[in-house]
């Protein structure tokens, strides 16, 4: 199991934050894609460190509340981030404590709701 970003020693985290700057540039300085950045940088990181991450996160603004999906990487189906980029509409439905995205190849993305604002 992976661990959070809040437990990585100061040289990784350091490392993850440069590599999300990185890519932030690299695409331009397209807002809106800080998660997105964050988490293809971390894994990135970790990989060339040989950690591993198994959990990630998607954020989604629906009907004005904005949630937060947790998803474990090993049973996301070869979901990658980047597959939707911001803005674009995001078929989803919610059940209890989990969110369901349907992805643009037309599979779902389940995901866990850990944080709900609006």
């Amino acid at each position: 199991m992976g661990q959070s970003a809040d437990n990585y020693p100061p040289k990784l985290l350091e490392a993850i934050r440069r590599r999300a700057t990185e890519l932030y540039h690299l695409s331009g300085g397209v807002e809106g894609r800080d998660l997105q950045n964050w988490c293809q940088a971390e894994a990135e990181v970790l990989r060339d460190s040989g950690l591993q991450a198994t959990r990630r996160a998607v954020v989604i603004n629906f009907g004005g509340v904005v949630y937060t999906g947790e998803y474990d990487c090993d049973c996301a189906d070869g979901y990658t981030p980047g597959e939707w980029k911001a803005g674009d509409p995001v078929p989803l439905r919610v059940a209890g404590d989990q969110l369901y995205l349907r992805r643009p190849n037309g599979r779902e993305l389940q995901t866990t709701i850990v944080k709900r604002i609006g």
